[in-house]
């Protein structure tokens, strides 16, 4: 028997290559002002930004830039950013445009928000856990999400994740209204990126996938979005490992990405996020960094319960890798301990090829941190978990990534 359960996406996606000229047509099916988050300086700085915003203008759409956004978007920032869309004035025919990175897609996903539900006197008010509970009760302002990194999903989720550090927090801005209308996903322009803002933004991807895969909140449909996305994803980040202008690689890193915002924005995360989104607030540590360091401690401790997955995935990784589908599976008759063995050793050692550290003292993590990292890690990530993780296995696992 199959569970009830609802499904969330976009209301339109185009994908492929190339295809950022459409954004023109797109934004203007959306309305006729749109104001522009961005969040890429390599794009601001070879005038790609700019040709866009010009194929918008010359489909009768006027533009207004509102902010670049290259870090984690915090509580300042957009407050900072509502308080000047505010000012121009909000009417029918506006629309968000977000071209970059999960940052800028968050910070726009927040704005779209907040400058339709003006109860509140700050983004703080409505993020979960931290404010005064206050709800996004009005549709935003229609959002076209455009990503150029191959990572973070959020062009397809329904949260915005936003940082404090006095206090020290990171929690989402969430409601179901917050899925972006149009995604527009060019692979191509992740060519330009830097290897580690590939890795970081890769693994995260892994990570979510592989999260949302295994998460007590998961989905059927979620789930088959999730095998293949790790189908794409795990080859092609070996590929970008020794050539990051490989199309086919960046193309396929593209789209896992965007299957896994889906998949999370139904299923849920896990453990790794959940460490994440405090070793963010507390070291800060980027997110892709710091999922990549704790996948495969996740891995391990959701063995058991997730024995059935997580092996078949291992059993699957040779084939996957070697690029021969069809080749009769020897792999059936090696041990769950030997297919999860795999598994990890794959992770390993994509890590390794990006030299992403495996150690939390690497990051600059101190001992004396974990405590507090270890509080902090326990919210809606945490939550979807297959494994229920008690306070004191938390803090002995991240004494062991120490």
């Amino acid at each position: 028997m199959l569970v009830p359960y609802d499904f969330f996406a976009p209301n339109r996606i185009v994908f492929g290559w190339g295809r950022r000229t459409e954004i023109g047509t797109l934004a203007k099916s959306l309305g006729s002002r749109a104001f522009v988050v961005s969040g890429s300086r390599t794009l601001e700085a070879n005038g790609t930004i700019d040709e866009l915003c010009r194929s918008m203008q010359s489909a009768g759409v006027s533009i207004e830039r509102l902010a670049t956004q290259t870090r984690e978007p915090e509580v300042a920032d957009v407050d900072a950013a509502v308080e000047q869309l505010m000012s121009l004035g909000v009417r029918d025919g506006d629309c968000v445009v977000s071209i970059g990175g999960g940052s800028a897609i968050d910070l726009a996903k927040a704005v779209a928000a907040l400058a339709t539900n003006r109860h509140g006197d700050s983004v703080k008010d409505f993020l979960e856990g931290v404010g005064r509970g206050l709800k996004i009760e009005h549709p935003p302002l229609p959002l076209l999400a455009m990503p150029t990194t191959a990572g973070t999903g959020t062009e397809a989720t329904k949260n915005a994740v936003i940082s404090s550090f006095d206090p020290p927090f990171k929690k989402s801005l969430r409601s179901d209204l917050m899925v972006p209308k149009v995604v527009l996903v060019d692979p191509e322009l992740t060519v330009s990126l830097p290897r580690d803002i590939t890795a970081h933004t890769g693994m995260d991807a892994i990570t979510q996938l592989i999260e949302s895969l295994i998460s007590r909140r998961a989905k059927p449909i979620p789930r088959a979005l999730c095998w293949q996305g790790l189908e794409l994803a795990l080859p092609a980040m070996f590929k970008l490992s020794h050539d990051l202008t490989h199309r086919a690689s960046r193309e396929a890193m593209s789209h896992a990405a965007l299957l896994s915002g889906i998949a999370l924005a139904n299923s849920g995360l896990g453990y790794a996020h959940g460490v994440a989104a405090a070793l963010g607030v507390h070291a800060k540590v980027p997110h892709g960094l710091a999922c990549a360091v704790m996948l495969p401690s996740a891995l391990q401790l959701n063995r058991a319960v997730a024995n059935a997955d997580l092996t078949q995935l291992g059993r699957q990784m040779n084939r996957w890798l070697l690029g021969d589908s069809k080749r009769p599976s020897v792999e059936r008759a090696c041990s769950d301990d030997v297919a999860l063995m795999r598994l990890q050793d794959a992770i390993r050692s994509l890590n390794q090829y990006f030299r992403i550290p495996s150690r939390l003292s690497e990051l600059g993590v101190t001992r004396e941190q974990l405590p507090a990292i270890a509080k902090s890690s326990r919210g809606n990530s945490m939550d979807g978990n297959p494994y229920d993780v008690s306070d004191e296995e938390l803090l002995t696992t991240l004494e062991q990534v120490w």
